[in-house]
């Protein structure tokens, strides 16, 4: 068995960052920015007002001066005249300051009768103008990689710019295995259960930029297990869960193998996961999942989306682990890596108390998982220990 740290190295090896594709900038929310994106202008394009008031010349503004109106300044119709001695230009926020004015007098600052402004409360020294480019200036960049947010999205469409390079989707293909399964929304046999780890990484993996297919069951059979993977082909990564430990009913090593599958590895010294295997089809990586939904959701977290995380060529591919100090105490771990759920809350962490990994419902309640070295002595309460948040 291997570590953790050298089956992510491994599972690295066998991805690679993918290429990128051309969006619409509407389309492009949470996608990966593949190349630096520039302004093709400035912004403001102008110098702008930043009040509703009167632009008139700086020198002229004193307590009860007087000043004529001599046109208006509108966001997208500005005033093309120039303002003399003795003018004003009324003038809203965001319009063009016109030429002769490099001050602005808000209107609570003056008083009009008819044509003429009289300032009645003397102006502290802000200008209320906004200078052109003070927010950005043609060839100002957004710098790639970054997943784009919707503060990104508005920057982008403030530069001018319609579209967006973004990595393409890696395609991930999911095949669950195993004669005991059915579908939600299905009515399973005396025997059967329902296939709840696949739509778990479906929405694991796409919360993070992947585009996931859910394949059909695969049954315990050769013929099944090979038509599932042909349903497979054009993904660049593919997932089976279930099939990959020792039984008589584990197939899924040797069809893959009979496809010519390049095992890279096989069993991961940690909990929940042990039985986990990975190699490549042709130009295609794999990764066989343990059918313990825990296990296979535990393996997403650390196997999977940093492997979708690579191809989408995010910087940070693995997120740093946490600390936060022991709400309660631990006994002593194993001789393997443990990744426990746990609660993470004000007054610290506390492993859940039950940590079988066929118990979907400890999982939903986590929102942590506690990992433990091996051999990790026990642990009193207000201990500092690591955590991954989930």
């Amino acid at each position: 068995m291997i570590t953790v740290e050298e089956a992510r190295a491994l599972l690295f090896d066998l991805v690679s960052p993918l290429t990128s594709e051309t969006v619409a900038l509407s389309d492009a929310a949470g996608r990966i920015l593949a190349q630096d994106v520039e302004a093709t202008r400035d912004q403001p394009p102008f110098e702008a007002s930043s009040m509703d008031g009167y632009a008139l010349k700086s020198t002229e503004v004193e307590l009860h001066a007087m000043f004529k109106v001599i046109g208006e300044s509108a966001a997208g119709n500005r005033y093309t005249g120039c303002v003399g001695p003795g003018q004003a230009v009324r003038i809203f926020t965001g319009a063009p300051v016109p030429e002769g004015a490099d001050f602005v007098v808000i209107q609570e600052d003056t008083e009009r009768r008819g044509d003429l402004i009289t300032i009645s409360d003397l102006p502290g020294p802000k200008t209320n103008i906004r200078p052109a480019g003070v927010d950005f200036k043609a060839g100002t960049k957004i710098s790639a990689p970054r997943r784009l947010r919707a503060e990104d999205i508005a920057l982008m469409a403030a530069m001018n710019v319609a579209t967006a390079p973004v990595t393409r989707k890696p395609v991930v293909a999911l095949i669950s295995t195993g004669d005991e399964l059915v579908m939600p929304g299905e009515t399973p046999g005396p025997d059967q259960i329902i296939a709840s780890n696949t739509f778990g990484l479906k929405a694991l993996l796409e919360d993070v930029g992947a585009h996931v297919r859910i394949l059909p069951v695969a049954r315990d059979t050769l013929s099944s297990l090979e038509t599932a993977f042909g349903l497979a082909e054009g993904a660049d990564l593919v997932v089976t869960i279930g099939g990959a430990s020792v039984g008589d009913y584990d197939l899924v090593s040797d069809v893959s193998t009979g496809l010519g599958m390049e095992q890279s590895f096989y069993k991961i010294r940690m909990r929940p996961g042990k039985p986990l295997m990975a190699g490549r089809l042709g130009q295609t990586a794999m990764v066989g999942l343990p059918g313990n939904p825990v296990s296979a959701m535990v393996c997403g977290y650390l196997f999977l989306l940093p492997m979708v995380r690579r191809m989408l060529g995010v910087e940070q591919v693995l997120p740093p682990l946490r600390t936060a100090r022991l709400a309660e105490p631990l006994g002593e771990n194993g001789p393997r890596e443990h990744y426990m759920r746990a609660m993470l809350d004000e007054t610290g962490i506390r492993a859940c108390s039950d940590q079988d990994s066929s118990l979907l419902s400890v999982l939903a309640q986590a929102n942590a998982l506690l990992v433990r070295t091996p051999h990790d002595p026990a642990r009193p309460a207000g201990d500092e220990v690591h955590y991954l948040p989930i």
